[in-house]
This record gives C-alpha cells, structure tokens and sequence, in this order.
C-alpha cells in the first residue's frame, strides 16, 4: 500500500499538467467559438473573473484561515497590478490577437513566454549570465532561436497544410480571410499578451514571498481583476444587450474559462512549480499547442499555414533551448555562484520537513495566469 500511495504522489504532477494542457487548448476553442456568435472578449474576461471568484474565494476561506497573513497596503497595491497584468492586460489582448488570427497561431506562440520571461529577469537583474558556463550560452541561444520562430510565424505564411479535407473550411472561410487581414496587428496584440504574462510571474513571485498564502492570493486577484475587467468592458462596450448571456457558448466559455483556466490552474500550478519547479511545468507548454492544432483543424476547420507549423517547430527548439540551460543550473557544482532567484516562503508545513522554499522565476505561460 506504501508503495502504491509513492507511485501515485509521483504521478500526480504529470497528471495535473497535462490536464491543465487540454484544459487551456479547450478554452482556446470554447472562448474562440463565443468570439463568432457575437460575445466581446471584455465581457468574457469580465464573467471569467466573477465565476473564479465564487469558486476559489470560499475554498481559500476555510483552508487558509490559519495560515493567511494580514493584508497590507503595499501588498493590495501589488494585487491590483496583479489583477491589471493578467486579468485585463494579458487576456484581453490575447483574446484579441486570437480572433485576429486563429486559435492554433496563437497558442503557439505561447511558446515565447519562457524567452521573454527570461528577457525581462536579465533586465531587472534577477538572472546573472556567465558566458563562461554552457548553461547561460544555452539560455541565450535558446531565446535567440525562439524569437526567430516567432519572426517566420508573423513574416511567412506559406502554402495550406491540409491535415482533413472538410467541407466546413469553405463556411469558415470568409472569417479565416477577415482575419488574415489583420494578421500583423493580431500578432502584436499575442505579443503584448505575452509581455503582461512574463511581467505577471515576475511581480507574482515578490507578491507571495510578502503574502505567502496561495489559494487566498489567487481568490484576490480574481476578484480584483473581476472589477477591473469590468470597468474596462462598461468604457469599451456601450451595448448592454452584450451582457446577455443564456445557455449556450457564452455562458460555457464563462464558467469553464473561469472555473478551469483561471480558479483551478492558478492553483495548481503554482503548487506544482513549488513542488517540482518551473522547468518540469515548461517542459509540458508545447503539448498544448498540438491539441489546440487538432482541436482547431478537427472542431472549426481552422487553416494551418506552412510559415506557423515551421515557426512553432522552431519556437519549441529554442525552448527546449532555454528549459535545458535552466536545468543545469541546480547541477552546476557552482551553484553557489548565487544566481539570483526571487524567494517564495512557504508557511505550510511540507509533508517531509516543512522547509522554506524558494523558486525560479517561472518560465512558462503555463501558470496563468489566459489567454
């Protein structure tokens, strides 16, 4: 029985990431088709927000009333840019760029976040390179190879990569030209996504070493993102009959959006990231990518170009890139060199020792905070 319970704690964190992966493809697919009968991604982002508040906040109640800390001015400050990076800046943008381009395009280029996260840790000095240790040369390789995907993801389309041949392309065709129309501007907005995600983590990892209680932080982020999405949604959708939402793809994009993409994986993945660390989550971001593919081409017909199936392949190389440069930095016997890390405690008692832990920056869009 003993061995049977370790087997299980062992496989656990690979279930719970790879479910995490089909969870967001779904919401890629559920959010896109509520997109094409009519609802605004501001209201979404709105009622994502409000769902994830009533299913978190009562758990984050009962389980850490013992644990949570006292708020304080300076760390509600932090959770209102929190709410502002993620909630707002990152999935409307998102949201954006996906409906101008496609959900398979912009999942892939997820696959920057670990490149771009990497970036911004070198700009505020909270990763120290050594050009003499091959692990910093691979992590500089790999972000330069990752952003040459994304630059023959957005300059070369190429030819139609037909995977089926369906009859329900030639419905969806006049959407999929509308947005290629727009295919620069939705690929800025992806990326200005991305930017707000990497942001996001960094922030996030200072948040929880002053506010150590995860459930609890996760439930305040939601509901300020809630208020803040929904100022923003009243500035940009004067409509009121975009509120109305019935039982049909509005409403389930809401609740799984909200209950899986944003309560749920908050979570889970930063328990994951404490437990296993953020290279084993990064490891998993391209599993998403490929069932968001299927999904796409299987479920909406989506056109898959030639220029996006080269770049994601690129963009996955140069991730792995980075993922293996991160992994030798625990096995370095110079470890001791200090590279800088952002200190996450953790007052909840481990289950082996109870030991304060610490964590990289988070190299994975893995932890959304969605799109």
């Amino acid at each position: 029985m003993e061995g049977l319970c370790k087997v299980i704690n062992k496989v656990k964190p690979y279930i719970a990431i790879v479910s995490l992966q089909f969870g967001y493809a779904g919401m890629y697919i559920i959010s896109l088709v509520s997109f094409k009968h009519g609802m605004s991604n501001f209201v979404l982002t709105t009622y994502r927000h409000l769902v994830a508040t009533i299913v978190i906040a009562p758990f984050a109640f009962v389980l850490e009333r013992k644990i949570r800390p006292r708020m304080t001015l300076p760390v509600f400050l932090r959770i209102l840019a929190l709410g502002f990076l993620e909630p707002v800046l990152d999935q409307n943008l998102y949201y954006l760029g996906m409906k101008n381009t496609s959900a398979t395009y912009s999942s892939a280029f997820v696959n920057m976040l670990p490149a771009v996260t990497f970036i911004l840790a070198m700009i505020f000095r909270l990763e120290k390179m050594n050009l003499k240790k091959i692990r910093s040369v691979a992590k500089i390789v790999g972000t330069a190879i990752t952003v040459a995907g994304a630059m023959v993801m957005t300059l070369y389309k190429g030819p139609v990569v037909d995977f089926i041949k369906s009859g329900g392309a030639e419905h969806h065709g006049s959407a999929t030209e509308s947005a290629h129309k727009h295919w620069v501007s939705g690929t800025i907005m992806v990326l200005g996504s991305i930017l707000s995600w990497a942001s996001y983590f960094i922030l996030q990892s200072f948040t929880l070493n002053k506010y150590p209680a995860e459930l609890s932080l996760t439930a305040w982020i939601c509901f300020v993102g809630m208020i803040e999405d929904g100022i923003v949604a009243l500035i940009m959708v004067r409509d009121l009959s975009a509120w109305k939402v019935g039982w049909d793809s509005r409403l389930l994009a809401a609740a799984y959006s909200g209950i899986v993409c944003s309560g749920i994986a908050y979570y889970v993945q930063g328990v994951v990231i404490r437990e296993r660390g953020p290279v084993f989550l990064t490891s998993f971001s391209p599993l998403c990518m490929i069932i968001t593919a299927a999904l796409g081409t299987f479920v909406l017909a989506e056109k898959v170009h030639l220029g996006s199936i080269l770049g994601a392949i690129i963009i996955v190389s140069g991730l792995y890139t980075v993922v293996w440069g991160k992994s030798k930095e625990g096995k370095d016997p110079e470890t001791d060199e200090k590279i800088k890390e952002l200190p996450i405690s953790n007052n909840v008692d481990d289950s082996i020792d109870g030991a304060a832990k610490s964590v990289t920056i988070p190299a994975s869009r893995n932890i959304r905070t969605v799109p």
